[in-house]
């Protein structure tokens, strides 16, 4: 017997699913709290020193946090190149101005403190302010257009053809979900700051967390009715065929008004995703600011499972639908890699994704504890 063989290959490709959303849910959940404290930076920290232990709180760990969004990256690539080919290329500009916030971060870190000038330091914390909140949209954005449906088309020879613009993508419901994104990832960015710092810094950041929390909440909330009432859904509407060649022209498809939601009455336990989204944020809301701080953190690390896994569920098999030609819509089922491609990068992602995580827990068990005045002006190492 084949050694990939062991696994067949419709088991294979949902497993590929869902360790995809797991990267994403992991990016959200680790260097999602990066973010939401440079979008908090210019409001907690009050003069110089307060910010500087804002950054100092996320300063060791951040560039640890982003190797869930290179692993993101690289699983695309790997496991669903057709999904990377319309994504990377489509979302061009949307990338590019992702890269753009993202660098501003390590340059913000490293050069705000070279010079002791209060605009020059206000430049740079505004510049990580926009690190944290340009990403955060963008992703939500992101999030949304697949919602919604990408402007793509397959010809014959399986070429692929993106025939949006950057501004198309600007489309009421994607800013909708890109303010989800933001109000999430500043109530998470909260309840790390509530752990991480005291005093006025932390009273700041417990204050902005509950009403993150609540817009969370109600944002998420207004992000369902929208898409009940306003985005059409897509069906496969032939035979699927799970083992079947990766060719998303091979099946007709439909679009269907709420057809995101037929996956919950089919599978009443999915609701458990959307749940889990409503359930974070409110124990963020009623938590935060007390002793259980690593109950809050872990509450916005939930939040984050639960609205990704909601859109997941919701879209399954899909995973990027077309609104040009929604016969060409890529699913779980018609735009994987190979049987064996699959079977090698899970033997691969087992091997290195349990050392990457102990790696991580003993980084933060490290660094673990507060962040004060007297490490921030008397620590040689800090920023």
């Amino acid at each position: 017997m084949i050694l990939h063989e062991l696994i067949d290959y419709p088991t294979l490709r949902v497993i590929w699913w869902v360790l995809l959303g797991v990267i994403l849910i992991g990016f959200a959940a680790m260097d999602g709290f990066d973010l939401g404290t440079g979008i908090l930076l210019p409001f907690v920290g009050r003069d110089d020193v307060e910010r500087r232990i804002v950054i100092n709180t996320v300063g060791p760990v951040w560039e640890g946090n982003q190797v869930w969004l290179i692993l993101g990256g690289g699983a695309i690539f790997a496991s669903w190149p057709q999904l990377y080919a319309v994504s990377f290329s489509g979302f061009y500009l949307a990338m590019f101005a992702i890269l753009f916030a993202l660098i501003l971060r390590p340059v913000g870190f490293k050069y705000r403190s070279k010079l002791d000038d209060t605009r020059w330091r206000s430049a740079w914390d505004w510049a990580l302010f926009i690190g944290g909140f340009l990403p955060s949209l963008i992703f939500g954005v992101a999030v949304g257009n697949t919602l919604a449906g990408v402007p793509f088309r397959i010809d014959d020879d399986l070429r692929i053809f993106y025939d949006g613009t950057f501004f198309g993508l600007l489309n009421p419901f994607a800013l909708l979900c890109g303010l989800v994104s933001v109000a999430m990832l500043t109530m998470h960015g909260a309840t790390w700051l509530a752990l991480k710092t005291e005093g006025e810094v932390r009273a700041r950041a417990v204050s902005y967390g509950k009403r993150a929390a609540l817009a969370t909440i109600a944002l998420f909330a207004l992000g369902g009715v929208a898409l009940w009432l306003f985005v059409d859904g897509y069906v496969i509407t032939s035979v699927i065929n799970p083992a079947g060649p990766s060719n998303p022209l091979l099946k007709t498809v439909e679009r269907e008004a709420q057809a995101w939601f037929a996956n919950y009455g089919a599978y009443p336990w999915t609701l458990i995703a959307p749940a889990l989204g409503f359930l974070g944020p409110l124990v963020v809301w009623a938590l935060i600011g007390s002793k259980r701080e690593i109950v809050t953190l872990a509450a916005g690390m939930v939040s984050a499972f639960g609205v990704i896994a909601t859109v997941g569920v919701s879209m399954f098999p899909f995973i990027l639908p077309s609104t040009e030609q929604p016969g060409a819509s890529l699913t779980v089922w018609d735009a994987s890699s190979s049987h064996q491609t699959l079977f090698i990068m899970l033997c691969i992602s087992l091997l290195f994704l349990p050392i990457v995580l102990a790696y991580t827990a003993w980084v933060y068990s490290i660094l673990r504890g507060k962040v004060g005045r007297e490490e921030v002006e008397g620590g040689g190492h800090a920023y």
